[in-house]
């Protein structure tokens, strides 16, 4: 397929001005590399292609796999550039937010009662209520919470949902600066232009040009190019070597330091990120999209990475992101072989609890 065919169906019209990114990785003219594959009985069976994306705070692309313009919507990837105005408004200061409140904000969480207490305990402390989440309702992720609440006869509550952390927030936002709270989840509303614009920033991708769709839990949902994510995360890993302001980077680093000690707020137990960030502590910040988005910011190397599984299948990011901590010296052997083995060689089983098949990663990002 020629180039710009290429970028013209998979990129769009609108990212098409990224062209300088193109002399980066393998794939561009292609289709996007190979990441994970399956394999039953030792013999290949499908695998997932997507592409991998390496920058450093100034947006530089230092190593890609794949097309580093491939789009993505970031999805949950977004919570803690979301979160972020909290903070740089002074509403966190105002409502004395804990440093795990403003990690649960950035959180895609599991419903489990520490989370649920945590984001009841931010809209207290903002004098809202409860009913103003308007989220959406589904039972808790965490399977033990949600067996128990239906035993004991509980309803599931917008305050279970995934995203009700990032739903507070936009609500302390409305409380802080004295929006109307009601259609806050409306593209428009002036919570969610806020929030546009402190995305487009840290993405370092025009405003105008960011593709906007309708996430999961009702609020947009923002679509760049995946160097732009990384790019994002970068400044997350590494703000002082951002063309930041210094209001900007004192609150990205307060916003980090509470995700880095409170992996539980991230996600959960028996959750991807929460797991990964529990492993080596203090190192990382990593961060679930859907449809097969991930991002990382990684403090010590000055890095933020983007992922994207082309067919958006879920279960190839966890041996994609663990290799890539891998190879990126995160993560050693020790702990891919023993606690993590699960998450970066998943075992397959059939109904009968047999063994079937491993995925496993199959890339190599190059970085000697």
């Amino acid at each position: 397929m020629p180039k710009t065919e290429f970028i013209r169906r998979h990129i769009g019209e609108h990212h098409s001005h990224n062209h300088h990114h193109l002399h980066h990785g393998a794939g561009h003219d292609n289709c996007p590399p190979p990441l994970v594959e399956l394999k039953r009985a030792g013999l290949y069976e499908s695998l997932h292609r997507g592409a991998i994306v390496l920058s450093d705070p100034t947006g530089r692309v230092e190593k890609s796999l794949g097309h580093p313009a491939m789009p993505t919507y970031l999805r949950s990837a977004a919570k803690p550039l979301q979160a972020l105005p909290v903070i740089e408004t002074g509403a966190a200061d105002r409502f004395q937010l804990t440093d795990s409140e403003l990690a649960v904000m950035s959180g895609s969480l599991n419903g489990e009662d520490f989370q649920v207490k945590a984001v009841r305990s931010i809209l207290k402390k903002a004098n809202l209520t409860e009913d103003l989440l308007d989220c959406g309702v589904h039972r808790p992720s965490h399977r033990p919470t949600a067996k128990a609440m239906l035993s004991q006869g509980i309803k599931p509550l917008p305050i279970h949902n995934n995203c009700a952390g990032k739903h507070a927030a936009m609500l302390v936002l409305c409380a802080h600066l004295g929006f109307d709270p009601k259609g806050y989840t409306e593209k428009g509303h002036p919570v969610q232009n806020l929030i546009l614009e402190t995305v487009a920033q840290l993405c370092d991708y025009p405003a105008e040009q960011i593709g906007q769709g309708i996430d999961g839990c009702g609020v947009p949902v923002f679509r760049v190019p995946l160097h732009s994510l990384a790019g994002a995360y970068a400044r997350l890993a590494a703000p002082a070597r951002a063309n930041l302001t210094p209001e900007r980077i004192q609150a990205v680093e307060r916003l980090m330091k509470a995700c880095l000690a409170h992996p539980e707020m991230i996600a959960g137990h028996e959750r991807l990120c929460t797991r990964l960030m529990q492993a080596a502590p203090n190192r990382f910040l990593a961060k679930t999209g859907t449809e097969g988005s991930y991002a990382l910011a990684i403090p010590e190397l000055g890095l933020g990475v983007a992922l994207q599984i082309e067919d958006g299948a879920m279960r190839a990011l966890a041996p994609c992101v663990s290799e890539i901590l891998h190879q990126l010296g995160i993560l050693d052997h020790q702990l891919l072989d023993g606690e993590l083995k699960d998450l970066h060689k998943p075992v397959l089983k059939n109904h009968r609890s047999q063994e079937v098949a491993q995925l496993s990663p199959v890339f190599d990002l190059d970085l000697t």
